[in-house]
């Protein structure tokens, strides 16, 4: 064989090896690791009791929001109405002073001429 035949010959034989160590498994733990080991699921359940109340919180904010959106919508729609309705009346009483302003001009012609009349006699 060529030395590189034999290199990956060995390199197999050593990548078998590894790989049948890593299947048999490891019953020590080092004492660093196990403490690290426990460190990592301490922070990893805080974190996911973090996520989880994060999650609530933007579960409880996304409701407030569309609450809001709907009175929101609501407040509009109430909106236009009222405008509609001020419209409305201020067309009503433009009418009503137009009314008004007919009335009074009427009368005084009237009374205006019969004063006249009665000079006349």
């Amino acid at each position: 064989m060529t030395q590189t035949g034999v290199g990956k010959v060995l390199g197999l034989a050593m990548l078998l090896g590894m790989t049948g160590i890593g299947l048999s498994g490891c019953d020590y733990w080092p004492p660093a690791l196990q403490a690290e080991v426990e460190q990592l699921r301490s922070e990893l359940q805080t974190t996911t009791s973090e996520k989880a109340r994060l999650e609530r919180q933007l579960a409880d904010m996304t409701k407030a929001k569309d609450d809001l959106q709907l009175r929101v919508e609501d407040l509009n729609r109430l909106n236009r109405e009222r405008t509609s309705q001020v419209t409305i009346l201020e067309q009503n009483l433009a009418a009503e002073r137009e009314k008004v302003a007919r009335l009074t001009k009427a009368p005084a012609k009237k009374t205006a001429a019969k004063p006249s009349a009665k000079k006349k006699r």
